[in-house]
């Protein structure tokens, strides 16, 4: 990811409470804490005017290993980080080992770590940052969006996007698309709102049965005060999303992460989180969401969609 325009500056000594709260948190896991450890080695560094090459000769390395770790984009070897810290003057036996202990519960793997095998570095980083957060944002042009797929949506999606594959690599990867929703079913879920284009719902996606289950869950989910649902209209025209899909994460604010947006291609993914690029697509959202019909009108446009379907 690319780091903040800032780090974050949190006093060492506030680290330990910080990260059990994230670890303890409903979601909290590694991903988030991993970039908070980052954010502090960052501003350590920089405070001591450590340069990144200096940094990645001290832990035999390189400045682009000290600038996926700031980024929070790989593990951190305690030695490494003992070894920055030495580095940089930070000498006091108990803000190391706030330090030291941040590393330890940021190597904790996740569930997602299961998976691995089937899922590439940079999409394995979203799953994570997913689960962290508080607040989900997303647009999508061409289908629902995946938190909110029916079980036979999620098999004909994986199938036609990913073509063939061994039978047991399909299960498993429905499988994973179905427990990344189980993020909606905790505790304290996190807020979803989903604007989908309609031409998602027109498209009969694995057939007419398939759909109207589809737009029967999606009026379901709906109802749930922690998600909501809009559609963007045919008859609108061109609207703000034309630029194509795209998701927008929020964290607790004890984590003290910068919010994220997710941009997936075909064969990668681009992760902003610079301000200025968090508050175009914040507005661009905040207009689809003005250009989409409210909340109660889309459930009227999905039941409507759905009468005709069965015809």
């Amino acid at each position: 990811m690319v780091p903040p325009q800032e780090p974050a500056g949190v006093a060492a000594e506030q680290v330990p409470d910080r990260a059990r709260d994230i670890r303890d948190a409903p979601g909290g896991g590694p991903t988030v804490l991993r970039i908070m450890l980052g954010q502090q080695l960052r501003a350590l560094r920089e405070r001591a005017r450590v340069t990144r090459e200096a940094a990645g000769d001290r832990i035999r390395g390189s400045h682009a290993k000290i600038s996926r770790l700031e980024n929070g984009r790989t593990g951190f070897k305690e030695r490494d980080v003992g070894d920055l810290l030495t580095l940089y003057g930070v000498h006091d036996a108990d803000e190391r080992e706030a330090l030291l202990g941040l590393a330890r519960q940021a190597n904790t793997p996740g569930w997602w770590h299961q998976y691995s095998d089937l899922l590439p570095p940079w999409f394995e980083t979203y799953v994570g940052l997913e689960q962290a957060a508080d607040h989900i944002r997303t647009y999508e042009p061409q289908f629902v969006p995946g938190l909110l797929q029916t079980e036979a949506m999620v098999r004909h999606v994986t199938a036609l996007l990913l073509g063939s594959m061994p039978a047991g690599e399909h299960e498993r990867r429905v499988e994973l698309r179905l427990r990344r929703q189980e993020v909606l079913d905790r505790d304290d879920p996190p807020t979803l709102w989903a604007v989908l284009d309609e031409a998602a719902l027109r498209r009969p996606t694995g057939g007419v049965e398939v759909m109207q289950a589809q737009i029967d869950h999606l009026l379901e989910v709906s109802e749930q005060r922690h998600v909501v649902v809009q559609m963007v209209p045919l008859g609108l025209g061109g609207h703000a999303g034309a630029g194509g899909p795209f998701s927008i994460l929020r964290f607790p604010r004890e984590a003290g992460v910068p919010d994220v947006v997710y941009l997936e291609q075909l064969t990668s993914a681009l992760y902003l989180d610079k301000r200025a690029d968090v508050d175009d697509y914040l507005a661009t959202m905040e207009l689809l969401r003005v250009q989409a019909l409210p909340p109660d009108g889309t459930r009227d446009a999905l039941r409507t969609l759905r009468d005709e379907l069965g015809r």
